[in-house]
């Protein structure tokens, strides 16, 4: 049938050609944006996931930037605690010098303390000017804040991570199990004076000494031997009932702990005996021992069990690090509570804000106020002034208060370190794999393949002037019509 009101040819010839431009469209949009995906009629679930996908790779890519910026923040606390360390060496080489009383004069002696105080105020000026970015990094301000510590039973406390999460503070409980003790031994009572002569050697973890004691020598003065050289043996001697001879010599090491001992023996040139004896826990009694060992603290802090070293503890749990040193008779029956307040560094590290993805760091003062410990004393101590200072002639106390600082500072450089390396470093490289992997996924979801859409361009053309060919030939059927009318 021949009609000329519908062409149903240039009708569908119209229809197909629509869709080879819309392809022809389609396909050039994707090869112009380089992108599969650009509205989300193009893949509705595609669109979906790869945006989620975007999400995450933005995370990342800050993550890493955090851990990165972290790092820098460590690695100039650290740098910084360099030249403390070495100040703090400085300071110990000039007291050993200071101690050679007898080969220094007086001025020689000042001049040291000079250099002391110099070094000193040069340790707190470091503390307070170590900045990163206008942060403050080593005067306290990146320190934890405690309450409640009780110096009875607490004599030291460093706090290097607590995570407090949304808490407003963190309880610290710490019950004793077994508290530190010294090696011991003792001579029996009854002995005001040697029956015999003897040579006696006396020695610990710290040294050893060999004492000559004739027949006759007073028991007191052995204990008066023996402690004019605790410095040098780690051992020392007193009665074991006030100045009583008669209720016998206790002989201890200086140090607690498993690592710390007490030896007291009579060599064989000896012409008497010299019986000690130590305590026998499982049968309550004394028993002949030549060398006795002392006891690390055991605590339960948090509900965990820990063993310390002598009489320090330290504790790294998922939620808290630090290192406590107690009472040397705080054991069994004994406890105490305090609070971790506020304060510390919390630095985020993974992509998602939550407490797992977030580590606290603390870093206490290093002004010369707070290094040191209560026993020992603190560092400004050993300023001109102060009761341990070189001028004063309390080397000795001057060398104490420095090796504790020495070790702070090695053990807070350590620590910090290790977080650098163990933890940021480690973190950059785990977050870098997975931004590598889901950038890959988005990619995979969202991006155009430019082979398949270059073949797709030339199909499209085909079509289009194909189509475009076929519209024009069915428009001019109808045109056959007129040859009816002639």
């Amino acid at each position: 049938m021949t009609r000329i009101n519908t062409n149903v040819s240039a009708l569908t010839a119209q229809n197909f050609l629509g869709k080879s431009n819309k392809g022809l469209g389609t396909t050039l949009e994707r090869l112009s944006s380089g992108l599969r995906i650009n509205r989300g009629a193009d893949d509705p679930a595609g669109l979906i996931v790869s945006e989620t996908l975007r999400s995450e790779m933005t995370s990342l890519e800050n993550a890493i930037g955090n851990s990165e910026r972290a790092s820098n923040v460590i690695a100039t606390a650290e740098g910084a605690l360099a030249e403390v360390a070495a100040l703090l060496i400085t300071i110990k080489g000039l007291t050993v010098e200071a101690a050679n009383t007898g080969a220094l004069s007086d001025e020689e002696i000042r001049a040291n303390q000079l250099q002391v105080d110099s070094a000193i105020e040069s340790i707190t000026r470091i503390a307070n000017s170590t900045t990163f970015s206008g942060l403050q990094l080593l005067n306290g301000n990146m320190g934890y804040v405690t309450s409640g510590v009780s110096t009875s039973a607490v004599k030291g406390l460093d706090v290097y991570s607590a995570m407090l999460g949304s808490q407003d503070y963190l309880t610290v409980t710490v019950s004793g199990v077994i508290s530190a003790q010294r090696g011991e031994l003792r001579l029996s009572g009854g002995i005001t004076a040697l029956s015999q002569s003897v040579t006696l050697e006396v020695a610990s973890n710290r040294g050893v000494e060999v004492f000559n004691f004739v027949s006759g020598f007073a028991a007191s003065s052995i204990v008066m031997a023996i402690n004019a050289v605790t410095g040098a043996t780690g051992v020392s001697a007193a009665f074991v009932n006030g100045a009583n001879a008669n209720s016998g010599i206790s002989f201890l090491s200086i140090d607690y702990g498993s690592d710390a001992f007490v030896s007291v023996r009579a060599l064989p040139s000896s012409s008497g005996t010299f019986t000690v004896k130590k305590y026998n826990e499982a049968t309550a009694t004394y028993v002949a021992a030549q060398r006795d060992v002392g006891r690390d603290v055991v605590a339960t802090i948090n509900g965990t069990t820990t063993t310390g070293d002598g009489s320090m503890l330290t504790l790294n749990s998922g939620g808290l690090d630090m290192r406590l040193k107690l009472d040397t008779q705080f054991g069994s029956g004994n406890s105490t509570t305090f609070y971790v307040t506020g304060g510390g560094a919390m630095f985020q590290l993974g992509p998602h804000i939550n407490t797992s993805e977030q580590v606290s760091v603390g870093i206490a003062s290093i002004a010369a106020s707070n290094l040191g410990s209560i026993e020992s004393g603190f560092l400004n101590e050993v300023s001109t002034g102060g009761i341990a200072s070189l001028v004063s002639g309390n080397t000795a106390g001057a060398s104490k208060i420095v090796e504790e600082a020495i070790s702070q500072i090695s053990v807070l450089r350590g620590r910090l370190g290790a977080f650098e390396k163990n933890t940021l470093e480690t973190n950059i490289n785990s977050l870098s794999i997975t931004l590598e992997n889901v950038t890959s996924s988005e990619s995979d979801i969202r991006d155009a393949d430019f082979a398949e859409e270059s073949a797709n361009l030339t199909r499209n053309q085909i079509l289009v002037n194909a189509g475009t060919s076929v519209l024009s030939i069915a428009n001019q059927t109808a045109q056959s019509v007129l040859s009816l009318l002639q």
